[in-house]
């Protein structure tokens, strides 16, 4: 079946955040939103026809994921990643935020420090704040307009007064976000064995949200953290869920990977009676695409790459004072617009209500994250040629004294 990903599918009065929302959170109407991380495309056809089966049985009670559900998240694992799992090791949560937030409250104490590499995806400050913990920032290093980890100040900060904020001894967790959002990287094997073997060593927790796995652009290759070694796999928590790959955000489903029985355990009693179960509709959901959305899958990544190419190519040739470096995971572009040479406030202002584009401000991701803006690209073609024609624009008439 060919999917037509160019055709405008209208979300408006549909309650939907993006759309919907986007004159309470930018301050007017005629404002096209390319800022929170869910795709303007419709699902695979076999997700929606499965949702329409469950939902004609016509009763809608308490729900326990079935023999069939953690089937397929276990082959999946295996047929994208060559990562062999077992059944138990998969607890199921209604988000990786939730998840999150009950990891965090699992595994540290309040006063704990858990490390944060930012600019990173901005719920994973309140993630660390909730319980009580400080965050610890090990920023990451832009290289020639490619991000890094910064391994170097990450061995230091656990002995020295060094960077953004010391390491006490106190440091029980890192969150790992891979592929990272915002800046788009997809850890390499040898940059997460050098990150894994650094935190064995410290006695520190990797919680890795994954959820961005199976979005990857052309040439990459998404590897698991807990896929390279049983010691790792013993150390991490991996939260992963279909909602970003096959546009479910809204159904709730996510699949939270422990291999190491003692701390599933603790996660499992952290999350009783506060982290509802996930809704029936995403466990349906969570079946039907992991079966039989591959082909979907396969031409939405091809739609997404031409959309890379079209923005990459665009700035280059007619916004050259916003530089883009290409993303290898996500949908998500990371515009450095410092070249326009206005602050934070003027930046956010100048897009809302001179390009009338929404997008997600750069500082909110943390420190790094000044002069950015995280730019969304999953949406029809004509959405960005609208987009990219009001930012060439107001740039133009911003003129070059700023």
């Amino acid at each position: 079946m060919r999917y037509d990903f160019d055709s405008i599918c209208d979300r408006t009065r549909t309650d939907c955040v993006k759309w919907d929302g986007a004159a309470a959170i930018f301050g007017c109407d005629d404002i096209i939103p390319l800022w929170v991380a869910d795709m303007d495309f419709p699902a695979a056809q076999p997700i929606i026809e499965a949702l329409d089966r469950r939902a004609a049985h016509g009763v809608y009670g308490y729900t326990r994921p079935g023999p069939g559900v953690v089937a397929a998240v276990v082959e999946r694992m295996q047929r994208r990643f060559n990562w062999k799992i077992e059944p138990e090791w998969v607890v199921f949560t209604p988000g990786v935020i939730p998840a999150l937030h009950t990891a965090v409250r699992a595994f540290t104490h309040p006063g704990d420090e858990v490390i944060l590499q930012p600019p990173v995806y901005y719920p994973f400050y309140p993630a660390v704040k909730s319980s009580g913990c400080q965050v610890a920032c090990n920023p990451l290093r832009r290289v020639n307009g490619r991000y890094e980890m910064d391994f170097e100040n990450l061995e230091a900060c656990f002995t020295i007064e060094y960077g953004l904020r010391t390491l006490t001894g106190r440091a029980r967790a890192i969150i790992l976000c891979n592929p990272h959002n915002p800046v788009g990287r997809v850890w390499r094997p040898e940059e997460l064995a050098r990150l894994g073997e650094i935190m064995l060593r410290r006695g520190v927790l990797v919680i890795a949200d994954e959820i961005h796995c199976e979005l990857l652009f052309r040439g990459q290759r998404h590897t698991p953290f807990a896929s390279l070694s049983e010691a790792f796999a013993q150390n991490c928590v991996v939260c992963m869920a279909p909602s970003k790959t096959f546009n479910l955000a809204g159904l709730g489903i996510s699949s939270i990977i422990i291999p190491n029985r003692r701390l599933r355990q603790q996660f499992t009693s952290a999350g009783s009676g506060i982290m509802p179960p996930p809704n029936l509709f995403g466990y349906t959901a969570l079946e039907a695409a992991y079966r039989h959305g591959d082909e979907w899958l396969e031409q939405l990544l091809d739609y997404l790459q031409g959309n890379l190419d079209y923005t990459l190519s665009y700035f280059a040739e007619r916004i050259p004072r916003i530089k883009v470096s290409p993303p290898e995971g996500t949908y998500l572009v990371w515009l450095d617009c410092r070249g326009l040479g206005l602050d934070d406030r003027a930046l956010r202002d100048f897009m809302r209500e001179k390009a009338r584009v929404g997008f997600d401000d750069g500082y909110i991701f943390g420190p790094g994250g000044s002069g950015f803006q995280r730019m969304n690209i999953a949406c029809p073609r004509a959405v960005l040629t609208e987009a990219f024609g009001r930012i060439e624009a107001a740039v133009n008439e911003l003129g070059e004294g700023n």
